[in-house]
């Protein structure tokens, strides 16, 4: 796979993933709901303040590290795509990366700048944001929170039944995260390294099977 295609993917997942987020984010107050396709897909915005589901990390120096963690990850991320490029890896394998790095690069841009260009989605005032507000942005750089507004509650309303451990008859929906494009292009990048690792990576099938002709103990 060339590298201009692969940056060519990589760009239009970005170009989709802010340009959604940029619309969200000037269009609705947070915790705003619409119906897209009857119940099951609907855009809610909702603001992640750190990791995923909306987990929090040490307060505002948590922040600024996991932030950092997620640019360490993005600039090593990009010297192994050239590595990948350059060694001719399988053309899925590639591909998969570049959703993986898509989506962290997109969620990196949220919080590294989002604080800056916006105006504060109050969820009590249930204002919507402004971009580039005169009074500055609703925090400093690297405290931004990531936007996220895709739901698809598939199953409502269903309870657990009474003999299930812990949660017994309480209240069960699914699917009941709230995501952005760039978590499901992460999303969509691991789970089909998961299901096509063998394929993509047919040498390392052929040494196990070559090692246990011999009799070589497989590391």
């Amino acid at each position: 796979m060339k590298g201009k295609h692969l940056v060519l993917l990589i760009v239009l997942i970005l170009l989709a993933d802010q340009a959604l987020k940029i619309y969200i984010k000037t269009n609705y107050y947070i915790g705003e709901e619409h119906r897209v396709l009857g119940s099951w897909f609907r855009l809610h915005f909702v603001e992640n303040e750190g990791m995923a589901w909306g987990w929090k990390f040490g307060g505002g120096i948590g922040k600024i590290l996991l932030t950092l963690f997620r640019l360490v990850a993005v600039v090593i991320g990009t010297f192994y795509l050239r590595k990948f490029i350059a060694q001719k890896y399988h053309k899925g394998f590639i591909i998969c990366a570049g959703l993986i790095y898509a989506g962290a690069l997109g969620n990196l841009i949220d919080s590294m700048f989002y604080g800056l260009i916006f105006e504060n989605s109050d969820p009590f005032m249930q204002n919507v944001a402004k971009i580039f507000p005169a009074g500055g942005g609703y925090t400093s750089f690297l405290h931004g929170k990531v936007v996220d507004m895709l739901y698809f509650p598939l199953i409502t309303n269903a309870h657990y039944p009474q003999w299930f451990p812990f949660w017994a008859g309480e209240e069960f929906e699914f699917f009941r995260p709230v995501f952005n494009l760039a978590d499901a292009s992460i999303s969509a990048g691991v789970i089909a390294i998961l299901i096509w690792q063998q394929k993509f990576f047919p040498q390392s099938k052929d040494k196990i099977a070559k090692e246990k002709e011999a009799g070589t103990p497989v590391e």
